[in-house]
């Protein structure tokens, strides 16, 4: 598994996301609260427009989610399930840090 530094975790404000652009996938990489990490596609399977990194995130459920800002179908940040219509799932990524970087991997 490769590791692709994305950015430092003080790119990215609490409870929001940033798109990167890892081993040619467009992932968008969420922070939620100070430390915690998620990593999930960012290109909305609806409508194929990269933008699920500026959806609001939320709670659904006892689940943490970003809300696609086309089409507002909810993305939980833990498995990529799309949760209005399972079939438009995406995938998700390893994401950590090391030190003040924030690390994603694809494969």
């Amino acid at each position: 598994m490769t590791w692709t530094p994305v950015c430092t975790i003080h790119a990215i404000l609490p409870d929001t996301g940033v798109c990167a652009l890892v081993e040619g996938r467009h992932v968008a990489v969420f922070r939620i609260g100070l430390r915690q990490l998620y990593a999930i596609d960012n290109v909305d399977p609806t409508c194929g427009a990269s933008v699920l990194s500026r959806g609001l995130v939320g709670s659904m459920s006892g689940r943490t989610v970003v809300a696609s800002p086309l089409y507002k179908n909810h993305f939980d940040l833990a498995t990529g399930e799309c949760l209005e219509a399972p079939e438009h799932s995406v995938r998700t990524h390893p994401v950590r840090m090391e030190g003040e970087q924030v690390l994603v991997a694809c494969g």
